[in-house]
């Protein structure tokens, strides 16, 4: 018994409409996270940020971000006018990093890597 196609053409025009409409009045930019933050911090404005995990800071392309960043990061979220909420993996150094902002641990499954899927602890951080 075979299951029907999980993607269907006939479905294709109505999804881009609907996106279509949703993204009209977003602006997408490609900008290192520090003038991203500067140009539209505002006291209105909420980030929601996913850097590379801890000790996987080159997955994304050398130079990109470093170890070093975590802490550029902490400094500039410090002097944010708005809010941000930012997930990271659960290890000591995010926890040291961060820890003057409101820490929340969440449990996820990590499914991108090759073999089977794995139980693993994020942290979501939240300020000011």
């Amino acid at each position: 018994m075979t299951s029907p196609a999980r993607f269907d053409v006939s479905k294709v025009i109505p999804m881009l409409e609907d996106v279509h409409a949703r993204l009209a009045s977003v602006t997408v930019e490609c900008l290192p996270y520090q003038t991203f933050i500067e140009r539209y911090d505002r006291p209105y404005t909420l980030f929601y940020l996913d850097p590379p995990y801890w000790a996987c800071e080159g997955d994304y392309g050398p130079g990109l971000f470093e170890r070093a960043d975590f802490e550029r990061l902490e400094s500039l979220l410090r002097g944010l006018s708005g809010r941000f909420i930012m997930s990271l993996n659960d290890v000591p150094e995010v926890r040291e990093i961060f820890g003057a902002f409101r820490i929340e641990e969440a449990g996820t499954t990590y499914s991108v890597h090759k073999g089977p899927q794995k139980k693993a602890a994020e942290l979501i951080i939240q300020g000011p």
